[in-house]
């Protein structure tokens, strides 16, 4: 189905229901008419990382659904699919056959070795030190093969997350084939997970490695540039980088939006939002919540070091059940760029605060809007899973059944919300051939007007972010939510 500039729902295929035939009972009953599009995250067979870790792109995982299902759900939303480029389980059938045949293996160049990379005498302290970790140590796993013999693999994520060699021809062919296979089954859009990591080079800190990213990035845009899809790169990082790959012409995504937003409503004050606003892509996704945490190092230099220090402060004084612990190694989460907490609970559990960050940014930024499932319920963090799995990130993934999610629509809040989505699903107004202004008559308020590209339809926001009240008109006449 072709992109269009209307609400993408980021649900795992088994958060919104059990599993993809609960999901579509639910888009067709409790979300209809709020969602535009899906991002599916993964629901491949998979060892870890809730999907992350996945064994084989050619299969649904049987607890999910079939490949039915997932064309079905194509049919009426356009759809977005990942591909990990960085890695791949440890338990497929590629790495258990290099792991049996050693360099016998059709699949040895597939993974990247840590002990061939590099020259005789190093890796010395140094090298290691300037490495982009997501660990507190060198990222790199030793296998035992069949034979007995030993040797270190490249390791960024889990321990199941085994890195590839983007560089070899072997790989090239994967990812070309399994881009394929997504497209077949009805991808539109690619995200292409952690593929910053994916380039690993001698003397740098193998995180976004240019020119050599770049490379890669145009030969896995080239091979699917006959298939109506598009890819997305996936980045974690200051908004710098994410900038250099709209100016390339992808989509990207605006992780920088959260911080930027809590920093405005706790503050009451406007300018780095709409500074921010004014200044971000038009090629881009938003979102508020996700399914991993909330980007800090994404805003920074959009805020001076004191706000993100101010708001990271005000987000563990006034956040619901958010504490500094369950982003320690505590619940298996170093990434020190991220505070796991869902957007609902950073914001004390405050209906009214909270419906002021879509209307006051998501809604009304220059892209298709995203929205992570609990964005949709405003819900609570999930103490009760972050500690039973002991995962900092479980703390904004909860399983909801269908039953809960036929209470969650019934709270007025919620009602509200997804009457905005529908909103801007369909309003004329925010063509992305249109325009958009942004002004803060006072430091306190924020003015946005979208109009479409012939100037017939006109939507204004007035909303001051000190008493949390706003006012939204098209056309000059109040539209209530």
């Amino acid at each position: 189905m072709p992109i269009s500039n209307k609400v993408m729902l980021i649900t795992y295929p088994d958060s919104l229901g059990k599993n993809i035939q609960e999901l579509k009972e639910v888009l067709k009953t409790d979300l209809k008419g709020a969602v535009g599009g899906i991002h599916l995250l993964p629901f491949f067979p998979s060892t870890g990382d809730r999907g992350f870790a996945p064994t084989d792109y050619t299969k649904v995982d049987a607890k999910f659904g079939t490949w039915k299902d997932v064309e079905e759900l194509g049919q009426q939303y356009y759809l977005m699919f990942d591909f990990m480029i960085n890695h791949i389980s440890r338990h497929s059938k590629y790495f258990e056959d290099f792991q049996k045949n050693k360099d016998q293996s059709p699949y040895a160049d597939l993974f990247l070795s840590w002990d061939k990379f590099w020259p005789k005498g190093r890796p010395t302290k140094k090298d290691v030190d300037l490495i982009y970790k997501r660990k507190d140590r060198a990222p790199y796993q030793e296998i035992t093969f069949a034979d007995g013999s030993k040797e270190k693999l490249w390791n960024t994520f889990g321990p199941e997350q085994i890195d590839l060699d983007v560089r070899k021809k072997v790989t090239q062919k994967f990812i070309r084939q399994t881009l394929n296979e997504l497209i077949a089954h009805g991808a539109d859009i690619i995200r292409l997970d952690a593929f910053a990591y994916a380039v690993k080079k001698l003397n740098t800190n193998d995180f976004f490695v240019e020119p050599e990213i770049w490379d890669l990035l145009a030969q896995v845009r080239d091979d699917i540039a006959d298939k109506g899809a598009m890819i997305l790169p996936e980045i974690h990082e200051h908004y710098s980088m994410p900038f250099k790959i709209s100016k390339h012409g992808y989509f990207i995504y605006d992780f920088a939006l959260p911080m930027v937003t809590l920093y405005s409503l706790y503050s009451g004050k406007t300018d780095r939002l709409a500074n921010w606003l004014k200044m971000c892509p038009m090629k881009q996704f938003t979102t508020l919540d996700t399914h991993d945490g909330i980007g800090v190092v994404d805003a920074r230099d959009i805020l001076t070091p004191e706000q993100i220090d101010y708001t990271s402060k005000e987000l563990y004084k006034v956040g619901a059940n958010v504490k500094k612990k369950y982003s320690s190694a505590e619940y298996h989460n170093l990434d020190i760029y991220q505070i796991n907490t869902t957007f609902y609970s950073a914001l004390g559990d405050d209906d009214r605060r909270y419906f002021m960050a879509p209307a006051s940014s998501g809604l009304c930024t220059r892209n298709s809007a995203s929205i992570f499932m609990l964005e949709c319920w405003q819900a609570k963090n999930d103490i009760k899973l972050l500690e039973k799995t002991k995962e900092g990130r479980n703390i904004n993934r909860h399983y909801y059944t269908k039953e809960e999610v036929e209470q969650e629509v019934k709270r007025p809040v919620v009602h509200s919300l997804l009457k905005l989505f529908t909103f801007r699903n369909n309003e004329a107004a925010f063509d992305l051939e249109g325009k958009i202004e942004v002004t803060t008559p006072n430091e306190n308020e924020i003015k946005i007007t979208r109009q479409n590209h012939d100037g017939s339809r006109v939507a204004k926001l007035h909303a001051n972010l000190q008493d949390m009240t706003y006012q939204v008109t098209v056309n000059g006449e109040q539209v209530k939510f």
